[in-house]
């Protein structure tokens, strides 16, 4: 079976961009010309283009949208009868489009030279800086790298585990046996990974399988529909790999927790836990265990080291004793 590769989206129309925005902010079309539909922006980056407005063009990116923000509305119109000069060299890169924000309005006639460039001109009441890192945060989510994962991903007291491993091993019964016991189902089968700009990796399900399941022997069963909407997330930070598969007296596994094991995804190094099946073994219960166990080591404590510290301890002291009970007496509790 080939596995699969990560992939990246090289453009988004301009049409699909806005659309996005006005989910977000409020953003109006000032000037149509010759339709959003038919431009693409090609990078997740923005600018603010006011050398170009000055005059000095070179290593000017072109390919990003281009914002128009107080400083640079106010230029243009500081400048007169050289506003039209200045906007035109602006133009005449053909950038996407031009968003003006903070409910500024170019001077009379500018807006007539971008309808006739072609170049789409919209308009927002945000601020520059807030409307900019929503812009960032829309184009760096589309253009960020991505992979498709074979395995369930789920919500496990706020950590997210990604559960994979051979086809037919059980990956969804054990999901749905957490979904049962209260935690979270965000994707089944086909986990679609995304890195973000921040080096963190979300997962999310597909649009078409959302969150129905197919369990072997039963057939497809719609998690939301049954368990309620508390059972599912549309998406969640993927933390632990809980690599399942059959016990194998060859493998080497972890019996203290010292060394702790990673699994690069999209080049996100995430701690993984090898985790042998075998008749009898209740993996739900072990799977809510990795979980508060991830929790217990993010605020600071290991249980690994805090039993090799007594361990060391217990070395040191020389009092050459063997172990003990845990209680030096018994209480009058004879249960």
């Amino acid at each position: 079976m080939r596995k699969p590769q990560p992939f990246r989206r090289e453009s988004i129309r301009v049409e699909a961009m806005v659309t996005r925005l006005r989910e977000r902010v409020g953003i109006d079309l000032e000037v149509g010309g010759i339709g959003p539909s038919e431009r693409k922006v090609t990078t997740r980056h923005v600018l603010r283009p006011g050398l170009v407005l000055a005059g000095y063009t070179e290593h000017f990116e072109s390919a990003r949208v281009q914002i128009l923000g107080n400083t640079e509305c106010r230029y243009l119109a500081w400048l007169g009868d050289g506003a039209a000069d200045a906007f035109s060299t602006l133009l005449s890169f053909d950038p996407p489009c031009i968003i003006l924000t903070a409910g500024n309005r170019l001077p009379d006639g500018l807006a007539a030279l971008a309808d006739n460039a072609g170049v789409p001109l919209y308009r927002t009441p945000r601020p520059t800086v807030p409307f900019m890192g929503m812009l960032r945060d829309v184009l760096t989510d589309h253009f960020a790298e991505q992979l498709t994962v074979h395995g369930s991903l789920v919500d496990v007291y706020g950590i997210g585990l990604l559960l994979t491993g051979a086809a037919g091993i059980g990956k969804s019964e054990m999901a749905l046996d957490l979904v049962e016991r209260g935690h979270r189902l965000v994707a089944d089968d086909v986990v679609m990974a995304t890195r973000t700009g921040t080096g963190i990796l979300m997962g999310a399900g597909t649009d078409l399988a959302e969150h129905f399941m197919e369990i072997r022997g039963l057939g497809i069963i719609d998690v939301k529909a049954m368990f309620g909407v508390r059972a599912i997330r549309y998406q969640k930070r993927i933390e632990v790999v809980v690599k399942i598969h059959p016990w194998d007296e060859n493998e080497e596994y972890t019996r203290i927790g010292m060394v702790t094991e990673t699994e690069p995804i999209l080049g996100v190094d995430l701690p993984i836990v090898k985790l042998p099946i075998t008749p009898g073994k209740n993996v739900t219960v072990i799977c809510e265990v990795i979980a508060m166990n991830h929790l217990l080591r993010h605020y600071g404590y290991d249980p690994a080291e805090a039993f090799t510290e007594r361990l060391r301890k217990r070395i040191e002291s020389k009092e050459g004793r063997a172990v003990g009970r845990g209680v030096d007496w018994f209480e009058r509790d004879f249960e």
